[in-house]
């Protein structure tokens, strides 16, 4: 029964995420921190040891499309999904360069309230290519106007990323 459960949860992973992992995954140590100071979402993580943003802005660069690199790093968060918090974007420490964040299996998602707050992730970073359709889906939910949303018209490669656990920094 259980490699039976184990199977289903494992199908349900690949097919929910629409992902494929084209290559093994590479893997990054992280250290046991204190993460007080944050608020936690998704699995609890810690926050030492994660990457810069410039640091991670470096992995991504070095990366081929549809590779993928096990890693945490922390950065600003620029957006948030406005439907339902269930995506952001966070800074890679240059202008433009952005990686799309989103929640493993949509088990959790981040208030919608985040922007300018620091977040720190860890789970599977991509370097992979968004359809036109999927782009104008999320400028769609991200508040975007209609004008903007048509001057997509062509697919874009992208610094995505599959965060199982989520920290933010606590307001105030």
């Amino acid at each position: 029964m259980k490699k039976i459960l184990l199977a289903v949860a494992v199908s349900m992973t690949i097919f929910s995420c629409k992902q494929e992992v084209k290559e093994e995954v590479k893997t990054e140590t992280m250290e046991v921190a204190d993460a007080s100071g944050y608020e936690s979402f998704g699995a609890d993580i810690s926050a030492e040891g994660a990457l810069t943003a410039e640091e991670m802005m470096q992995k991504y660069e070095t990366m081929a499309v549809g590779d993928s690199l096990e890693i945490a790093f922390k950065g600003t968060v620029n957006s948030v999904c406005q439907a339902k918090g269930c995506w952001m974007k966070l800074d890679l420490g240059k202008p433009e360069a952005e990686s799309f964040v989103r929640f493993k299996d949509y088990e959790f998602f981040v208030p919608m309230d985040s922007e300018g707050a620091e977040a720190i992730i860890k789970g599977i970073a991509k370097k992979e290519e968004t359809s036109v359709e999927e782009l104008k889906h999320y400028a769609k939910d991200a508040g975007k106007s209609e004008e903007e949303i048509a001057k997509i018209t062509e697919p874009k490669v992208e610094y995505t990323f599959l965060a199982d656990g989520v920290l933010l920094k606590k307001k105030g």
